[in-house]
Formats: structure tokens, sequence, C-alpha cells
């Protein structure tokens, strides 16, 4: 299916890795140029390494910023002015007893995982409707539906991006711009991959034993019962970064393994 992303321009923050460099790949595979964002020169120059070793021909450009500060948000826009495409991927996450949870933590977290957004759209946004096309996603969770007790600053947060997403989406009445949010459920990104591998290090146990064990015990109500890959998110976004998805606004889309069971 040609997704009709030739000559669009597309922002992923936080594509050094994961599920972030997973959108910004199959971005590139679909046509699109696409601009990595990571804290470090290092991270973002393996990142397009790694994308033009598959895709020699990929339109594909770097900005070192980091974009949970103001000033991050304000260094790329200083380099990057206009986009068709913005994906909010940067996010954090951290198991931590709700007790244990400080007010700092719950400041950095935000800052991170909310306003990282909030600052982009607050910068791509009117740009977007001023030309009359544009698309936004936030890579939220389904943490932000059932809030985890084992984390639940983490699940507040996507919440919001929820919330937040639908909020902007209503701005877009009457265009060709659309905002939604993704939601993920457990996927192989590479925070999951080294906190299983520390497990079974620990344990003595192998990875895919305790991958068997987290949802057996932590998330039983998962129907494709193993971590989604980086590539199954990647794909539902590229969708809805596409011309094709034009009638899907203000949504929240699950790619999510179906460990949510409510039907709406």
């Amino acid at each position: 299916m040609d997704l009709k992303l030739q000559g669009k321009s597309a922002l992923v923050s936080g594509s050094t890795a994961g599920i972030g460099l997973a959108i910004a790949e199959a971005l590139v595979q679909e046509g699109a140029s696409v601009i990595i964002n990571g804290r470090t020169q290092q991270r973002v120059e393996q990142a397009i390494a790694k994308i033009k070793s598959s895709h020699p021909h990929a339109q594909v450009l770097g900005v070192v910023a980091d974009a949970a500060t103001k000033t991050g948000i304000e260094q790329i826009g200083q380099q990057i002015p206009q986009i068709d495409i913005l994906v909010n991927n940067l996010g954090i996450y951290e198991p931590k007893a709700f007790f244990e949870i400080t007010d700092e933590d719950w400041l950095h977290i935000f800052e991170v995982n909310v306003l990282s957004g909030v600052r982009l759209s607050r910068q791509y946004l009117p740009k977007m409707l001023e030309q009359n096309w544009g698309r936004i996603i936030f890579i939220s969770s389904e943490s932000g539906v059932q809030i985890p007790s084992e984390m639940i600053h983490y699940g507040t947060t996507k919440t919001a991006q929820i919330a937040i997403s639908r909020g902007l989406a209503e701005i877009t009445s009457g265009t060709q711009v659309t905002v939604n949010s993704v939601l993920p459920g457990p996927t192989r990104s590479e925070g999951v991959e080294e906190f299983i591998s520390k497990i079974a290090s620990d344990r003595h146990i192998t990875p895919a034993e305790v991958e068997k064990e987290f949802f057996q015990n932590i998330r039983p109500t998962s129907l494709i019962q193993r971590f989604a890959t980086n590539e199954e998110v990647a794909n539902l976004v590229v969708y809805l970064s596409s011309p094709l998805a034009s009638a899907t606004n203000g949504a929240a889309l699950r790619v999510d393994g179906g460990v949510v069971r409510s039907i709406v």
C-alpha cells in the first residue's frame, strides 16, 4: 500500500532507539524525510547510520537537543522551523511504589512525558493549521487507561497525553490537520530489554522465562501473551501519519496486544 508520504517531513522526538527509532525507520521506508532527535551526537549519529544501512538513499537528518527541556525545544525549533508530521514519542518510565515517589519524581516525569509533547505541539501546530495539513501523534500507553499500581506517576502522564491529544484535535476542526494518540501495550523497547535481562541475570533464568512470567502474573489480560515489537507499534503510527488516515482525528488507538479488556 502506498501511504502517500513522499515529500512529507517528520520529526520523531526521542528517536535514537526503541519505538521512536522504529517509527523513524518506517517513515523513511514510506518515503518521508525524517529528523532523528536525541540528547547526544553519538546516539543520533548511530541511529542515522542504522537507518541508512538499510535505506541508503533515505532522507534522514539529526537534531541534538533534550526535548524534555524548554531550552531543548527552542533549539529544535531553531534548527527545524517547520514539519508536516510530529511524533511525540519521548518518554520515560520507572517502576516505583507510590509512597516512594517524591515530588521531584512527579515533576520530572511530567516534564519529560507531558511537557515535551506540549511544547513541540505548540511549536508546530500553528504552522500545520496555516498550511492546512499536518499530523501530530502522541505515543501514550495502555497504562494511561488502566493505571499500573507499580508506577502510578507514569500511568498518570500517559492519561494526560491522551487528554492533550484530544484537546488539540478540537482545535483542528474543519482542517486537514489531525491529532491522535497511540497506546502501545508492553513492548520490547530498549528499556524493556534491559529490564528483562537484569531480572534474568539476577534470578539465573532465561529472558524467555521472565517474559512468560510477566504475562502470567503482571499482564495476564494480554491476548498475544508476548511483548509487541517496536515495528508493530510503528506500523500504526505510520498509517496515522498518512493522508490515508484523514478521517481519524481525536482518537486514542490501541496497539496493546489486547491487554485492555474494555471495548471502548
